[in-house]
């Protein structure tokens, strides 16, 4: 017991610690997951090996993993999924997985390095949503046009290698791996209906729950603690990989609050975020093995490539042909592909389903999985680098250099001043709509008056700065989607 504390003790500190050296790095531009995987690389059993990974340590690892997936799982809108670029969002993924088999099965590499088996093809065509939620939130695109692009494809990159996973690399024929996939699907079909059907006749139970949600019974908590155990015990029962459970488990949630719960999503968020998923993202970084990713470089690099030309490529092609439903500027349809491209914790989990297996290699695997944390850092970055770079609209300020090389100051200048204005604006229309929201549930505390003042004043400031510059206000609104600087 004394070694597991240790460990865990080594684990929180490193959680601990992770935010503060992420806020500390000029420009901010390592996600605290990076630095969790770091440590975990350098901490574990392959590097310094004062965290070891035990019988529980493993345990938490599981949990953090399932409550990583459960949050994923309810951040996806059932209406999303059903819409125009949900629809366009499993299309591209289909095309992805079809490439994905394609370049496995016949590019001579991956038969060479011994990977071109089903695991290999899962894993080239997932998104880590989970992941991205947070890296979204702390670079304020949740909500936005770009945001809510990279939601929708990337709902299908993590559901769609779930689902494969659970279908293609099961051990059972076809028609038992059908059967069980139904039952599987009717258990959670069952813990979906019960409680809404209870929520529209207004039980007593319900209106139980409900009010004591906030109290020390925690009720709500609870119930959300038992589902994901409980649907993560029934995908082991079954053989199911306990990501599929995970996934279930917080879109049954959302199925059953649609709306959302601002108290409850606070709580899940705080064990998930403040304990478990640090711990699975540590663990993660525990498990490469350094040494073998180093004596296989040329893999490392391939599969990184690799993933950008089967994940970003189909990606950044559908929003190309969706403009008239996305009409993102070609910088920002990089920008959505690049963060889509972002992979790991799929990875994680279809490499070590592979190990238990025998059809990978534990080495290979720890390649791949260090492949797929770099994307977390890598893609990320280029993103955010691309998405800065369109709003400023570096091609339009060529033109005009070109036209007018006396005046390059002032045009950058301008540039940068109007991409400034232009941040400004978004976020004051976003926090604008989040006071009218309020207004309209529950009417406005003497706080949240003072911002909606703050807001408007705001707003008349950033309005006469971008009349200056000779731009019309109510037509930038929707900037940088519509807009064209005016001619010199």
């Amino acid at each position: 017991m004394t070694q597991e504390l240790v460990s865990l003790t080594i684990i929180m500190a490193v959680a601990a610690v992770s935010p503060i050296v992420a806020q500390l790095i000029p420009g901010k531009f390592i996600p605290q997951t990076v630095l969790l995987l770091a440590a975990g690389t350098a901490l574990g059993p392959y590097g310094l090996g004062v965290i070891e990974v035990n019988d529980a340590v493993k345990l938490l690892n599981e949990l953090g993993m399932a409550f990583l997936f459960l949050l994923a799982g309810y951040e996806i809108d059932p209406k999303r999924l059903a819409g125009h670029q949900g629809k366009v969002g499993l299309l591209t993924w289909g095309i992805t997985l079809g490439l994905a088999w394609l370049v496995v099965t016949f590019l001579p590499f991956f038969t060479k390095q011994g990977i071109n088996g089903v695991a290999t093809v899962i894993a080239l065509t997932t998104t880590a949503l989970g992941t991205l939620m947070p890296i979204l939130k702390e670079r304020n695109l949740e909500g936005t046009p770009i945001g809510d692009a990279i939601i929708s494809y990337g709902t299908w990159g993590e559901l769609g290698p779930i689902l494969a996973m659970a279908i293609l690399l099961s051990t059972r024929t076809g028609w038992q791996t059908m059967l069980v996939l139904g039952a599987f699907l009717a258990i959670c079909l069952l813990c979906a209906m019960l409680p809404t059907k209870a929520l529209k006749t207004g039980h007593r139970l319900y209106r139980f729950l409900t009010e004591n949600a906030n109290t020390s019974s925690q009720t709500l908590m609870r119930l959300t603690t038992f589902l994901l155990i409980f649907l993560v015990t029934i995908s082991a029962l079954f053989e199911l990989d306990a990501v599929l459970g995970a996934f279930a488990a917080g879109f049954i949630l959302r199925y059953i609050i649609p709306d959302g719960s601002k108290s409850l999503e606070m709580k899940l968020e705080g064990v998930g975020y403040g304990f478990l998923i640090p711990v699975f993202f540590v663990v993660s970084g525990a498990a490469i093995n350094v040494r073998a990713v180093a004596g296989r470089p040329a893999l490392l690099v391939a599969f990184i490539v690799m993933l950008m030309l089967i994940r970003a490529v189909p990606v950044y092609v559908a929003l190309s042909l969706d403009k008239r439903e996305n009409p993102l500027s070609s910088h920002h349809r990089v920008t959505v592909a690049l963060y889509c491209t972002t992979a790991l914790p799929i990875i994680v989990a279809v490499t070590s389903l592979a190990v238990k297996v025998g059809t990978m290699q534990s080495d290979t695997a720890s390649t791949l999985v260090a492949a797929g944390a770099i994307t977390v850092f890598l893609m990320p970055l280029l993103g955010s680098i691309t998405y800065q770079v369109a709003d400023v609209h570096p091609v339009t300020a060529v033109r005009e250099i070109a036209h007018t090389p006396s005046d390059w100051r002032t045009i950058v200048r301008e540039h940068a001043q109007v991409r400034a204005l232009l941040h400004h604006q978004d976020r004051l229309k976003r926090l604008a709509e989040t006071l009218e929201s309020l207004e309209k549930q529950e009417g406005l505390n003497g706080l949240d008056s003072r911002r909606a003042e703050l807001v408007k004043r705001a707003r008349l400031e950033i309005d006469r700065q971008l009349k200056e510059l000779g731009l019309d206000p109510q037509l930038t609104t929707q900037l940088p989607h519509n807009y064209r600087y005016p001619k010199n």
